[in-house]
């Protein structure tokens, strides 16, 4: 029963960054679109979809506050304020996407704030994960580290990059989904962020292997997870191909396949923690019970009734937006 909760985690994380991520990505373009007509095309692009796929955090903290109360507690006792942050930003986001449409002598003000909250959100969520990945300061079960005990120069780097990352998400969205100048826009951009996002992957590797002695054994010790990076090379030259190519389908799912094979080597390093070296997911885990009775509603109903849902959104709004640049 522990597996499956932390199979479900994994899967919720893994579809928020990707759903969410390039509504984000879309909403930091957003910010440097050179005329209105462009920003009305990439605000369409995401309109159907975006609070749907706000949902899955939602999905994803519930699983963490029910299933690993240890490692949510630990969290939100750590993240206080980085969280604060990124829902500040997503409210904004939200309350900016449709504002922005009533609002006309003011509209550049919930222009700059959906480009801004979009920024600010993708920001802290890489803040956290570099500081998680960095390794809190914990001790008998509890964090340590005081009101600012996340915050480090690799963690910023880290949100430099997630920023970076969805940004490129965004692009290739927007190659998806639009047409004409938006779409020979975000061409002409895909091949700086895919650049930018490896360098950053390879500093981050590089600092991993380095700074921290036992993730470097346990990829010495265990050759085989080098099989996500080796995805994730060849999901790049597939992206670099579909581009030249203009194939507008491909650019996101490869990068896609990057972000999940990224997603995959980090969870695979850390295994069996949940938060680096200190708890494990057998520590974290609630009582069986407390699993089995979630299972029953969360987990055998809300669970694959989320992912029908996403599902078929996905499949009634899979056309390109009428909107084009033209207009």
């Amino acid at each position: 029963m522990v597996m499956f909760w932390v199979t479900l985690l994994a899967v919720s994380i893994l579809i928020y960054v990707l759903l969410d991520g390039s509504d984000l990505g879309v909403g930091m373009l957003f910010g440097v679109a050179s005329d209105e007509a462009r920003r009305h095309a990439m605000m369409s692009a995401v309109a159907p979809v975006w609070d749907g796929n706000e949902t899955w955090l939602v999905v994803s903290g519930v699983i963490l506050w029910g299933a690993f109360p240890v490692v949510y507690s630990i969290l939100m006792s750590a993240f206080y304020l980085p969280v604060l942050l990124m829902l500040a930003g997503l409210i904004l986001r939200g309350v900016a996407f449709e504002f922005r449409y009533r609002a006309e002598r003011l509209r550049w003000i919930w222009s700059a704030s959906f480009a801004g909250g979009s920024l600010v959100a993708a920001f802290t969520q890489g803040l956290m994960v570099g500081a998680l990945v960095q390794g809190l300061p914990i001790s008998d079960g509890r964090y340590v580290g005081g009101e600012f005990g996340w915050f480090s120069p690799f963690a910023v780097l880290c949100g430099i990059g997630l920023c970076v990352g969805y940004a490129l998400l965004g692009t290739c969205w927007l190659v998806r989904k639009c047409e004409d100048e938006v779409r020979d826009d975000a061409y002409r951009i895909i091949p700086y962020l895919s650049a930018a996002l490896l360098v950053f992957l390879i500093v981050v590797l590089v600092y991993a292997m380095a700074d921290n002695f036992r993730v470097m054994t346990r990829w010495l010790d265990r050759p085989f997870l080098f099989v996500f990076p080796a995805a994730g090379m060849l999901a790049a030259i597939m992206l670099a191909a579909s581009i030249q190519r203009r194939q507008d389908a491909l650019p996101f799912l490869m990068v896609a396949v990057i972000f999940a094979a990224a997603f995959g080597t980090l969870a695979i390093s850390f295994w069996p923690y949940m938060i680096p070296f200190s708890i494990t997911v057998e520590q974290a885990a609630a009582p069986n019970s407390s699993l089995a009775f979630m299972f029953w509603g969360a987990g055998l109903f809300v669970f694959p009734l989320m992912l029908l849902y996403t599902a078929i959104s996905l499949t009634v709004f899979r056309g390109k937006v009428v909107t084009s640049a033209k207009q």
